[in-house]
């Protein structure tokens, strides 16, 4: 199967509407005609419908940052899948690291955010991903088996097209450090080892992002590494220079 390389950008808690829409409008302008990579925009939810509409009619996509799993209820400040949807959203991330580690979401929440999103018919941005301290004492497999195993718990199937996998060192997110291309090259190459195992061949054809500190000046390389299909951007992602960059960089040099 072809894998177009993937930049997602995790707005985070920046942006209002109109800045929002400022800004897809100038991205699109800069790069919508040479552009190879599948580009996603992850705004707040207060501007979804606002960013869907100014990108109507391009190839570029909107997802969610985070959603809840039931359909509806008394669960005051979620929002729903079906809510999501209903805005024209695609992608959803979930599992992020800030999810994980600031509001306590645990594995046994993701994987039914995950089986939400899929019911739906959307595609999560499932994030994994260790601490420095597992990094230190030689966990980050055990924790990235753990946690693809318990987030995808239940799911007896997968199709690479609707399924985006985005590791993250957590020890590497927002703080400047990038892991090594090495680092890198092994997180993945493992990540596609415990997919193949749960889903057979097909599980080595699911897209895998890398997240942490990237920014122009490391993507080349980054996206050069062995079994790294894009990136999950964070604080780049709203800085036009920087993302167009990415995204340039990312369709010139990918190959899988």
């Amino acid at each position: 199967m072809d894998i177009k390389p993937i930049v997602a950008g995790n707005w985070k808690m920046h942006k209002s509407g109109e800045e929002g829409v400022s800004f897809v409008g100038k991205i699109k302008n800069r790069i919508l005609d040479k552009v190879e990579a599948k580009v996603i925009f992850c705004p707040p939810f207060t501007s979804l419908f606002s960013i869907v509409k100014a990108l109507n009619g391009t190839d570029f996509s909107v997802g969610a940052q985070n959603a809840h799993f039931e359909i509806d209820g008394a669960y005051t400040g979620e929002i729903s899948v079906g809510m999501l949807k209903s805005a024209g959203v695609q992608y959803v991330i979930l599992g992020h690291s800030e999810r994980r580690h600031i509001f306590g979401e645990t594995d046994v929440w993701i994987n039914k955010k995950i089986h939400a999103v899929l019911n739906a018919e959307l595609v999560p941005i499932f994030c994994i991903g260790e601490t420095l301290d597992d990094r230190k004492s030689n966990q980050t497999t055990l924790v990235l088996e753990n946690q693809i195993n318990l987030g995808l718990q239940g799911m007896e199937s997968i199709d690479p097209v609707k399924m985006i996998i985005a590791y993250e060192p957590v020890w590497a997110i927002g703080t400047g450090e990038t892991a090594s291309t090495d680092q890198v090259a092994e997180a993945h190459a493992y990540v596609q080892s415990v997919l193949e195992r749960m889903f057979g061949q097909v599980g080595y054809e699911v897209p895998i992002l890398y997240g942490g500190s990237v920014n122009e000046n490391n993507a080349m390389k980054l996206i050069q590494t062995k079994g790294v299909d894009g990136f999950l951007i964070g604080g780049a992602s709203i800085k036009e220079e920087s993302f167009c960059s990415i995204v340039e960089q990312v369709s010139k040099y990918y190959k899988r």
